[in-house]
């Protein structure tokens, strides 16, 4: 035990001498979290910009423009009386919609012509293209409405008639979950894990290969044969750390006024299946490719990709079956199943069963394989000295 402390004393130092390694586990969670935290600050989605072709130059185009004007989602930012080259414009200004009020428009309104307004939609960008499009059919949808009602008023029916006449039904959407929309609760705690598994990945992936790199593994070798020994030196330190970097995690949640639940022992189980499933990973490809590079380069093209994999923006059922089969076995991909389960839907430890057992699974045969594995490279190691002292 003496030996173990002593070695243990040693691991620190050669953590906190490793400048890359610090300002990867320390430096990136915090950096990234806060950085990534002022870029959805906001929430939603505002002042997307439109262009209005006003072809009619009527009171009631007049109308529509101030209607747009008062939609927040959407800002005005011209106003024109014809195409010209509008469209060979939209992708240097950035445009997200080009509305368009023929000529004409109030005069067919009012003989009944049924006038057609074009909206040109910039769908570069997905994200803007829907918030636009939502907005602008809300904006003529109820100027629609609107003109309907008073049609049917002016030919005498009363105005609560003319509404009834009108509107066949109601519609009450109910939002859940993220009523608001917001969405820094949708985003941040996606790429706040994501982030937590790629440095518990590359913090793992740098302790064995970093000894084979630099001879310390033949001093640990000395001390014991055991790979469960070294398995358990390497991981006390980050035992230790990781659950600070974790708490340092959770005070962004609160900061930047994310709406879930984190607080509780599911959470807590969860959290902890995740961190050992990671470092059970990262330790394997830090025993099996003996180079510092090429571990953190391996583990990077599967932490690259594991939010998106992950279904969390993008639902799993959509992906081809071969992908769907490899992104289960990404721990963040279940964690972020089992987060929404407990953090937003408010569940407990029987709600997130599967994603634990997965999590579990991942664990174990991670362990078991690295442990063999080590053990083997430790019996390589000592035939070798043995070979050398004879």
């Amino acid at each position: 035990m003496k030996d173990f402390l002593k070695l243990l004393r040693i691991e620190f130092k050669r953590i906190f001498s490793n400048s890359v390694l610090l300002a990867i586990f320390i430096g990136a969670p915090i950096f990234y979290g806060v950085l990534f935290g002022y870029v959805y600050k906001q929430a939603k989605v505002i002042n997307l910009p439109i262009v209005i072709i006003d072809e009619d130059h009527s009171p009631m185009s007049d109308k529509i423009i101030e209607a747009f004007e008062d939609n927040e989602a959407l800002l005005v930012s011209d106003t024109r009386y014809t195409a010209g080259n509008i469209l060979d414009e939209m992708p240097v200004k950035q445009f997200d919609a080009v509305i368009t009020l023929p000529t004409n428009f109030e005069a067919d309104i009012l003989q009944k012509r049924h006038p057609e307004i074009r909206v040109d939609l910039n769908m570069a960008n997905i994200l803007n293209a829907n918030t636009a499009s939502k907005n602008i059919q809300a904006v003529l949808m109820t100027l629609n409405a609107g003109i309907e009602i008073e049609g049917l008023k002016k030919s005498g029916l009363h105005p609560t008639q003319a509404a009834a006449s009108y509107e066949s039904f109601k519609i009450n959407f109910n939002k859940l979950y993220n009523s608001s929309g917001n969405y820094i609760n949708f985003m941040l705690p996606g790429l706040l894990i994501a982030i937590m598994q790629q440095i518990i990945f590359l913090a793992m992936a740098l302790v064995f290969a970093r000894d084979f790199e630099d001879g310390h593994f033949g001093v640990l070798v000395k001390k014991s044969k055991s790979s469960l020994y070294h398995i358990a030196l390497k991981s006390t330190p980050f035992i230790i750390m990781i659950p600070i970097m974790w708490f340092f995690i959770s005070l962004l949640f609160d900061y930047f006024r994310i709406n879930a639940d984190i607080y509780n022992l599911p959470m807590l189980l969860l959290t902890t299946t995740l961190t050992m499933a990671s470092m059970c990973i990262g330790m394997l490809f830090s025993i099996a490719i003996p180079s510092q590079l090429k571990a953190t380069e391996l583990l990077m093209v599967i932490s690259t990709p594991a939010f998106i994999l992950s279904g969390f923006t993008w639902p799993t059922l959509a992906f081809p079956d071969a992908i769907a089969n490899v992104a289960t076995y990404i721990p963040s991909t279940q964690f972020l199943s089992g987060f929404r389960k407990i953090a937003f839907y408010g569940g407990d430890v029987s709600s997130i069963k599967s994603e634990i057992n997965t999590l579990l699974l991942i664990c174990c045969v991670s362990f078991v394989v690295l442990v063999l594995l080590l053990q083997f490279k430790i019996y390589l190691f000592s035939k070798k000295q043995k070979a050398n002292d004879s």
